[in-house]
């Protein structure tokens, strides 16, 4: 992997992470939608490959390979969010089922299963299931969740800084805690295909054999189960400037 000047040949080592690359590209596609592209997932992750290579002053092995890992993921995630790829008109699908898992939440007490939330929204089970496929990759908290009144960019308000403001930190902590809750109260195969995607890392189709379930039924699972959290933590997620966030859709009537 080095060339006769004793420096690592650049060309060798991309060819030898390119599998690499497919293989994390492969794993972020099952949780984007199908307009996501592949071959773009693995042109941004193949830059991420370069710049692990151009930075890394360890020596190679598997030390770089754990440093390449977190480049090329960091890479593609870059891209992902600079095209923003789940659609907005999704998007505003996705906060009508919040709304509605709000709200049934509220006036039952517990979670709401799939077809009271198809009923509220007026719409036929299976449209409701196809919605859940269509809207894979719907993420826990966007960027624009977490602009204030005024505007201000997230990212410029939180730039790191050399003293920690403890504010800040409990508010993180207590979005933390939340969330931990909000995991336990999802529904018992929600919380389990959570558990095997996120703690076990298995894909969807092996979540799927698992389940006893198809591949993308574990897909509309994931992101119902994903529609359920956010209605608890964007709750916490505070303005600039302080204060509890007003929820935007709560005063959306469902259906």
């Amino acid at each position: 992997m080095y060339n006769a000047q004793g420096v690592p040949d650049k060309d060798q080592l991309v060819l030898q992470y390119a599998q690499l690359v497919k293989r994390i590209a492969y794993h972020l596609m099952a949780k984007l939608p199908p307009s996501v592209q592949v071959d773009d997932l693995i042109q941004n992750g193949m830059i991420g490959l370069l710049d692990a290579i151009a930075r890394y002053e360890e020596g190679l092995g598997a030390q770089f390979e754990t440093y390449a890992v977190q480049r090329i993921r960091g890479a593609m995630l870059d891209g992902l969010r600079e095209n923003d790829w789940l659609p907005r008109g999704l998007r505003r699908d996705m906060r009508r089922v919040e709304a509605a898992i709000q709200s049934l939440e509220q006036q039952h007490g517990r979670p709401p299963h799939e077809g009271e939330l198809a009923e509220s929204l007026g719409m036929a089970l299976a449209d409701y299931q196809k919605l859940l496929q269509d809207a894979r990759g719907h993420q826990l908290v966007y960027l624009e969740d977490l602009n204030g009144a005024d505007d201000d960019a997230y990212l410029e308000r939180h730039l790191a800084s050399s003293q920690s403001d403890p504010l800040t930190v409990l508010l993180d902590q207590d979005r933390r805690d939340v969330l931990v809750r909000a995991i336990e109260d999802l529904p018992e195969r929600e919380k389990m295909m959570m558990a095997l995607y996120y703690d076990e890392e298995l894909n969807l189709r092996e979540i799927g054999e698992v389940l006893g379930v198809t591949e993308s039924r574990v897909c509309q699972m994931h992101t119902q189960a994903i529609a359920r959290l956010r209605t608890r933590i964007l709750d916490t997620v505070p303005p600039a400037g302080g204060g509890k966030r007003v929820r935007k859709d709560k005063s959306t009537t469902p259906g």
